[in-house]
This record gives structure tokens, C-alpha cells and sequence, in this order.
């Protein structure tokens, strides 16, 4: 491994056991937390993961938003009902349009929002606690210099016993590789895309954000390069759950993700694009093109406010 990825490694890296709530409710104080939940079509589990939240944290979380990414199902009310805050992305500033992905949502969560520490939390768990958000804020909140908690765990299995260390299929054909071939300093982060991750108000309103699922990506690679890597931390959360996407869902994202990645190195290797076409051949020997969307949304600080 590189030795300064073990050395991080070793210095930054803590267990969810080590941020028993108790503790972190001491180290909290006056410094206010805000949960965002991105959610579209997540009827099945979104009451859950924020009832989960409401009946554990009540102390600890100050704000606890549903991001509802234009959904077609009954998210939005569900979200509600179990008694989070649901705000729909293309109801916060329409002045600025909206579009479709987990980015967007989380990017356009700095309008709604007002806490200093942002935690964000999927909405599609199905095994998971809240030692989740506990975890994810204890470095944080003991470390001025921490910047980005990121999030990592053992996969359940789809058959429901059994657990994998693997991050899922795109982190470890696309994330983990790349980030060992380019950012070297930055392997021994164990789940780059986990969706549980934590960061700074001031920090993430500092930062463009790509609107579809580069954005885990994105603010790794930022945080780094802008403010090194002892700005970053990551919690082991133990296990989680949550619903898997088809291959072909995972290829546009793999696709996104190298987008995004390759506008972060030094010398781009190609022109950069609001989107990329990604050809896939059916079984009846026809090409059809899938659109990837890889804009990137301006830090939220240089957006005039109302």
C-alpha cells in the first residue's frame, strides 16, 4: 500500500464503537447537525430509515431533511409521516432549474438547511442503525482539522446471511482502482462511495457538486486536494443493507464516476462535457444510448441568495 495511505489510515481511522452516542452527545454542545436523506421512489424504506432517527437522536440531530428527487411514488408523504422535513428539489430555487440525480439533491440541501455539520444518510437502507450518524459526526466534533467523515461497512448479502467486505461492484471495479492509479494517497479509503458520509457546512458549500451519483467522488477528491489528507477521516459503521441496481445502471454510474474523476486530475485526457453518451448493445443486435449527465453544479457560496 502507499505509505502514506497506510499512515492515514492508521491515524484516521475509527470504529462507530468508538462514538458511543453518549459521548458524542457531550462533544456536541452547541454545534448544530443537520440528517438529509436524498430520496426518489424510496416508499418502501424511507419512513423507516427517518423514524429510525427521529425516535434515537432527538438530541443529537437539529434538522432531519428528506430531499425528494422528483419522485413518482408516495415518498414524499411517507418521509413526512414518519416526521422528517421533505423538501422536493425542483420546489428550492426553480430560479436555478433543477435536474434529476442524488447530487442535485444534496447540492440544493444548502438552501433548506442551517447547521453547521451536514450528515447524509441513503435512503434505501434496510440494515443499518443509527450509530450510523453518532459514528460519522465523532470526528468532527473532536477534531477541528477533520473536514469529510466518510462511511464503511460490510455488505449484507442479497440472500440476507452472510457479509461481504467488498464496497459493491462499481467501488471495487472503477473507485478503488482508479483512485490507485491517480490519487494513490487516497487507497486506503475503503468505500469512497459509500452514501453515509459527513462534512462541514463551510466545507461543502466550497464545492462544486456533480448533480448524479459523482458527488461522493467529487468531494473526496476535493477535500484532498484542497485541504489535504489529514482533513479527512472514515468511521467503520459495521453492516449495511440496501437495495441493489441492475449492471446497467451501474454502467452509467461507473461512467460518471470516471467523468467526474478525470476532470479532477491534472492534465484532462479529454473534453469536458455537460454528458456522455454510453452505447449498449440489446439482444437483438440494435445500439441504443443511455444519457450520462456529469454537470456539476457551482459552490454554493457563490450563488446569490434571495
Amino acid at each position: 500500500m502507499n505509505p502514506d495511505a497506510q499512515g492515514w489510515y492508521e491515524r484516521n481511522t475509527s470504529s462507530s464503537d468508538d462514538w458511543p452516542l453518549e459521548r458524542v452527545l457531550s462533544l456536541k454542545g452547541s454545534t448544530t447537525v443537520a440528517v438529509i436523506i436524498p430520496a426518489r421512489n424510496e416508499e418502501a424504506t424511507v419512513s423507516h430509515v427517518v423514524r429510525e432517527i427521529r425516535n434515537d437522536l432527538t438530541d443529537l440531530v437539529d434538522e432531519l431533511v428528506v430531499m425528494d428527487s422528483l419522485s413518482s411514488d408516495d415518498t414524499a408523504s411517507e418521509a413526512e409521516r414518519a416526521g422528517a422535513r421533505v423538501c422536493s428539489v425542483g420546489d428550492v430555487r426553480p430560479d436555478l432549474g433543477v435536474r434529476p440525480g442524488k447530487g442535485e439533491a444534496l447540492w440544493k440541501s444548502q438552501f433548506v438547511t442551517n447547521s453547521e455539520l451536514l450528515v447524509f444518510v441513503d435512503a434505501d437502507l434496510t440494515c443499518w442503525g443509527t450509530h450510523f450518524v453518532s459514528g460519522l459526526l465523532g470526528p468532527l466534533l473532536t477534531e477541528q482539522r477533520t473536514l469529510l467523515v466518510k462511511g464503511y461497512y460490510d455488505r449484507v448479502m442479497d440472500m440476507g446471511s452472510g457479509v461481504s467486505t467488498e464496497g459493491g461492484r462499481v467501488t471495487e471495479l472503477v473507485a478503488r482502482p482508479w483512485l490507485s492509479v491517480h490519487r494513490p494517497s487516497l487507497s486506503a479509503v475503503v468505500q469512497p462511495l459509500a452514501g453515509e458520509w459527513a462534512i462541514r457546512r463551510s466545507v461543502f458549500a466550497s464545492l462544486t457538486v456533480p448533480v448524479g451519483y459523482g458527488v461522493e467522488m467529487a468531494n473526496l477528491l476535493d477535500v484532498e486536494s484542497r485541504h489535504g489528507l489529514e482533513a479527512i477521516a472514515q468511521v467503520d459503521l459495521g453492516r449495511r443493507a440496501h437495495r441493489h441496481q441492475n449492471l446497467h445502471d451501474l454502467g452509467m454510474m461507473a461512467t460518471e464516476l470516471l467523468a467526474i474523476a478525470d476532470r479532477r486530475r491534472s492534465a484532462p485526457t479529454r473534453e469536458e462535457t455537460d454528458s456522455i453518451n454510453l452505447p449498449r448493445l440489446s439482444h437483438d443486435r440494435r445500439w441504443t444510448d443511455r444519457t450520462v449527465v456529469t454537470q456539476e453544479r457551482p459552490a454554493f457560496e457563490s450563488i446569490d441568495q434571495p
